[in-house]
């Protein structure tokens, strides 16, 4: 642990031995930082019409790199990441819906599709941020009804709606990749709603006995799902 920190050390300051948020704050830089050059640097050794996909792939872990630098220091100064938290994710998570987009292209998806699912997630993430901060009136359960709708909303479009008949009718690996950044939504996106019931007073107060930590969980989920989403996209690029 202490060679640990003492690399760390040279990335600003070091986190204490104990402090697990601020640990997990710096393998989450970290992380997004080498997989954004990877995605970077392997945009050469795919096929031209996957390069976009790959270039969005490192943009949203590069970004997130950046907003987690941010957030470690906010934490290391005892200040609340909430704010930092939604910026970041006002900017990757429609990066993320883009992805869909971009690998059902070719299989007939258009820039309808694409809007329906960046006005989507903004919505989801400003509703949710108006209710976790309290700022308007009706309360963290109401805002947290309409980012909700927005999720599943979103939910339906790839798994249900026309982007799922678009990957089934492009098969292959195409639709394999599709149906795993399915998941990712899914399952992944999970702790985000989580979080938000932890974070924001209601009848929901009862998840805080449950999770301890929303921070760690934010942080491993964040690197795991965006990560996730670029290595998705790489395998899919090369297996082509």
């Amino acid at each position: 642990m202490e060679n640990f920190l003492n690399v760390m050390y040279f990335f600003g300051d070091t986190p204490a031995a104990d402090d697990l948020v601020g640990i997990t704050f710096w393998i989450g830089t970290m992380a997004m930082m080498a997989a954004s050059a990877f995605f970077f640097l392997s945009l050469n050794s795919v096929d031209a019409k996957w390069r976009n996909s790959i270039l969005v792939s490192g943009l949203i872990t590069f970004i997130a790199a950046v907003h987690y630098m941010y957030m470690r220091d906010a934490h290391a100064a005892g200040d609340n990441t909430i704010v930092f938290r939604y910026v970041d994710w006002i900017l990757t998570v429609p990066l993320m819906c883009v992805e869909f987009y971009l690998i059902l292209k070719g299989a007939g998806a258009t820039t309808k599709h694409l809007k329906h699912l960046v006005v989507a997630s903004t919505i989801m993430l400003v509703t949710g941020f108006i209710g976790e901060a309290g700022t308007f009136a009706g309360g963290a359960a109401l805002w947290g009804l309409f980012s909700g709708l927005a999720y599943f909303y979103i939910v339906y479009m790839i798994k249900f709606g026309e982007l799922a008949k678009l990957a089934a009718s492009a098969g292959g690996a195409v639709e394999s990749a599709h149906k795993t950044l399915c998941l990712f939504v899914i399952i992944g996106w999970a702790i985000y709603p989580i979080g938000y019931m932890a974070g924001t007073d209601g009848w929901y107060d009862v998840i805080d006995a449950f999770v301890p930590n929303m921070e760690v969980i934010y942080n491993i989920g964040d690197a795991i799902n965006k990560i996730g989403f670029g290595l998705v996209v790489y395998n899919l690029a090369v297996s082509k």
